[in-house]
């Protein structure tokens, strides 16, 4: 009744058709309501019409009403808007501020619930509307088109219908140019594009397109910038431009091998760790995966890390969560592997001391890295694993030779510690397989 009797005062084409816009728009607000309204016959029809209005208040009320019908989180809903697609496209170029951020943020929420609506953008232009939004001036509908962009991006079907059309389109190389100028003006639009390239790099096999506009760079400059943002005047939410772009630097990196980047990163990765572990220890997790993978196949990054002197900052993080721990694992394992002079260097740390007591943590991924790691300093450094039997860590050893998933490689690091020191080892080919 009461949904009906909105749509009756909108259609009466009354002087008071604002006021009745005003009442359904608020009404459209609850779930049921929507649900309601669109299943009335010509609702959309009425509102389409009024969108499409010469009169700018009753445009901007009607833009106003389809906005909440967006918020649904219901498909049938978002598809009851099937029709408005093509004029929320049109009026993106529109002349009010107001009317076409109230498009972009209508169109952003379509797509997250839609496929139909995504299938019928495609053709509509959606991309190429999307690529002179970004030029604009204005700081608002730069972020709302970052929006609009990231909810495609998600797409299931973005890897093989969606981030083909981006990059084929301007848009990558203005992305890349906004993210990088965050920390001196839009930074809201900043973080949305940050996440965008990070669904594009994730999810697309060959990212040489970015990789020719110098993003790999980029990247990094921006990095050793935000990295030298004291705490005390860093802007307004910086760390939620720090994690994406460690995300994208990280995967970029894994796919493109680390030669030649810029040492400075190690130093940049420490101290975002250094400004944000307090308040922020989420972005723990993305400084390590970077360090991983700097680490991984580089011999220089791992001597760098040495070096400058970064090992005890990093075994500070051992015990910062459980993910933390197999992190940091994972990266003193890259630089032991790389041979003897690294594994010295770290044993001069009271590394050993601080890997005892995580043998007996309950997390079989933490424990199987940590022997790993007891292996590699072992085969490079015998004398490390007398030390390590000085400092009780045979019964350590001990108590995981029944665990199904860890018992194979305690048994090996058992017989290495049982080894007169200089006996050539036995056990590095059962290792290899078992690791």
């Amino acid at each position: 009744g009461q949904v009906l009797e909105l749509l009756r005062g909108v259609q009466r084409g009354s002087e008071d058709r604002k006021r009745w816009l005003g009442r359904l728009r608020w009404a459209l607000q609850n779930e049921e309501t929507q649900q309601k309204f669109v299943r009335l016959d010509g609702s959309i029809r009425t509102l389409t019409g009024l969108f499409t209005s010469s009169l700018a208040e009753l445009q901007l009320e009607a833009a106003r009403c389809l906005h909440e019908l967006s918020h649904s989180s219901v498909p049938a809903v978002a598809e009851a808007c099937l029709p408005v697609t093509s004029y929320l496209l049109t009026y993106l170029s529109g002349h009010s501020l107001e009317l076409t951020e109230l498009c972009l943020y209508t169109l952003g929420n379509l797509v997250v619930e839609s496929e139909a609506v995504r299938k019928q953008l495609l053709p509509q232009g959606i991309i190429p509307v999307l690529a002179s939004c970004i030029q604009s001036p204005h700081e608002a509908v730069l972020e709302g088109v970052g929006y609009v962009l990231s909810q495609l991006l998600q797409a299931k079907e973005a890897p093989t219908e969606i981030i083909p059309l981006v990059l084929d389109s301007a848009l990558p190389q203005h992305m890349l140019q906004l993210v990088c100028s965050g920390l001196k003006a839009a930074m809201g639009a900043a973080v949305e594009f940050a996440w965008c390239l990070h669904y594009i790099i994730c999810r697309h096999k060959d990212n040489e397109l970015l990789l020719a506009l110098g993003a790999v760079p980029a990247l990094t400059s921006l990095l050793l910038d935000l990295a030298a943002q004291t705490p005390q005047d860093a802007p307004e939410g910086l760390e939620l431009l720090v994690c994406p772009v460690l995300r994208c630097l990280s995967n970029l990196l894994a796919q493109t091998g680390c030669q030649g980047q810029d040492r400075r990163l190690l130093i940049a990765v420490f101290l975002i760790l250094q400004c944000f572990l307090q308040q922020h220890p989420f972005l723990i997790h993305e400084c390590l995966w970077l360090l991983n993978n700097l680490t991984a196949d580089d011999p220089s990054f791992c001597s760098a890390l040495l070096s400058l002197d970064l090992l005890p900052a990093l075994l500070q993080l051992l015990t910062c969560s459980q993910m933390g721990t197999v992190l940091v694992l994972t990266v003193l394992c890259n630089m032991a592997e790389k041979g003897q002079f690294q594994c010295q260097q770290m044993l001069q740390q009271p590394l050993l001391a601080q890997l005892l007591p995580l043998l007996t943590l309950p997390d079989p991924e933490a424990v199987g890295q940590c022997l790993e790691l007891l292996h590699l300093l072992f085969l490079h450094c015998p004398e490390a694993a007398a030390d390590f039997t000085r400092q009780g860590g045979h019964q350590a050893l001990e108590q995981h030779q029944s665990t199904p998933e860890l018992q194979e490689r305690a048994q090996a690091l058992l017989d290495m510690v049982r080894q007169p020191p200089g006996a050539p080892s036995a056990c590095q080919a059962t290792l290899a397989a078992s690791s």
